[in-house]
């Protein structure tokens, strides 16, 4: 299969496939006469993993430890069972702070529903954020991503 075909049979953009060859995840052979890479039903096998790896919120560099893992015979499952667990509180962790980061928005939005617009005026920008209570680690200069 050239790399359109494969796109196609996974259900993917043949850009995915180029990425996915590009970060060695899949090793196309090359056709002896124009060169294009060709894949088989092996690589379609290892990119439909791939795809359902990402679901479960893999990187790219995860799957290629699992993959290596694979190819060399030894069972990639103890370090796919560490990877999650170990990802699973950070997951959680960014949850509560982006459910926080929305009750934050949600109040902004309901305490200027009924606020005028203003025009900046060398003191102030915009009067909306500037109302809005400043938490108290922003305060000590703390940066939140």
């Amino acid at each position: 299969m050239k790399v359109s075909e494969l796109a196609k049979a996974a259900d993917v953009t043949a850009e995915t496939v180029r990425h996915y060859t590009r970060e060695g995840l899949l090793t196309p052979r090359r056709h002896p006469d124009n060169g294009y890479q060709l894949y088989g039903q092996h690589d379609l096998s290892r990119l439909r993993f791939i795809q359902r790896a990402r679901t479960l919120g893999f990187s790219v560099r995860e799957i290629g430890e699992i993959l290596d893992h694979a190819d060399h015979g030894d069972s990639p499952c103890p370090l796919v069972r560490d990877m999650l667990a170990a990802r699973l509180p950070e997951v959680r962790a960014k949850i509560a702070r982006l459910e926080e980061l929305a009750a934050r928005m949600q109040q902004a939005l309901d305490s200027w529903a009924d606020m005028p617009d203003g025009t900046p005026d060398g003191h102030s920008l915009c009067r909306l954020i500037e109302s809005f209570p400043q938490p108290l680690d922003a305060r000590r200069g703390d940066r939140h991503e």
